[in-house]
């Protein structure tokens, strides 16, 4: 077969017989390629966030290494997928979020950035001279009037709200395990929220963390600024989840 009949394969606005693009589905696959697995769980008064931490080379400094952004001051970003456009993607929102703030006089709601975020992934299908970040996101927030917020983005431009997600290399079966234990107790505390988080990564997994090799973010009513959990405050989750076992 010429070069010419394969054409779907390499522009991001032509559609392969059977109706896909292939560029789109090549933005999933590096989802998928990054070896990581990222997990969001919302509780009744909490949002946790939480990923791998794999440093690539043993020279690099640990702290530059990050899926775990925030947004804005109250909007937390988990990404997965390539690390450039990730970076990129991150840098998008923030101006999106700061702009609306200018012109709104007050925090962008994570609905409305999913929302934006949404509309311009699908741009990047329809025009030959941009193709598809390959970064599945989940954002969280924690809305005075809605409570807590969990949505996820993907490469085709589609978003959802979430009581509990996944995303990566084991995002069904973290996906399938999240469901069996939000069936059991929807109502989830603090506390809750967070153990579960790391027992979903742990059980697809299959191994048990040092809190070096996770990275856990959290969005609270109390505390509605997103931040990272310290190494001391993952390891006493982690020490509370095997007492519990």
């Amino acid at each position: 077969m010429s070069r010419g009949s394969q054409g779907h394969e390499f522009y991001i606005t032509l559609f392969s017989p059977e109706g896909r693009l292939y560029q789109v589905e090549y933005a999933f696959k590096a989802v998928k390629t990054s070896g990581l697995t990222s997990i969001g769980v919302k509780g009744t008064d909490t949002v946790c966030l939480i990923t791998e931490k794999r440093v690539p080379d043993k020279l690099i400094d640990e702290k530059s290494v990050t899926n775990l952004f925030n947004v804005s001051e109250k909007i937390g970003a988990l990404t997965t997928g390539i690390p450039s456009d990730a970076r990129a993607l991150v840098t998008r929102m923030r101006y999106e979020a700061g702009e609306f703030r200018l012109k709104n006089g007050y925090y962008c709601p994570v609905d409305v950035l999913s929302k934006r975020m949404a509309d311009l992934a699908q741009t990047n299908t329809q025009y030959y001279q941009m193709r598809s970040y390959g970064v599945e996101t989940i954002l969280c927030q924690y809305d005075d009037e809605l409570g807590p917020l969990l949505y996820k983005l993907d490469p085709s431009g589609h978003y959802s709200g979430y009581k509990a997600t996944a995303s990566g290399v084991k995002e069904q079966e973290a996906i399938n395990y999240l469901e069996k234990q939000i069936k059991k107790k929807a109502d989830l505390n603090y506390d809750e929220t967070i153990m579960l988080a790391i027992q979903t990564l742990q059980n697809v997994i299959s191994q048990d963390f040092k809190p070096t090799d996770i990275e856990v973010g959290i969005v609270t009513k109390q505390d509605k600024k997103f931040h990272k959990l310290t190494n001391e405050q993952v390891d006493h989750y982690l020490n509370l989840i095997a007492n519990r076992d």
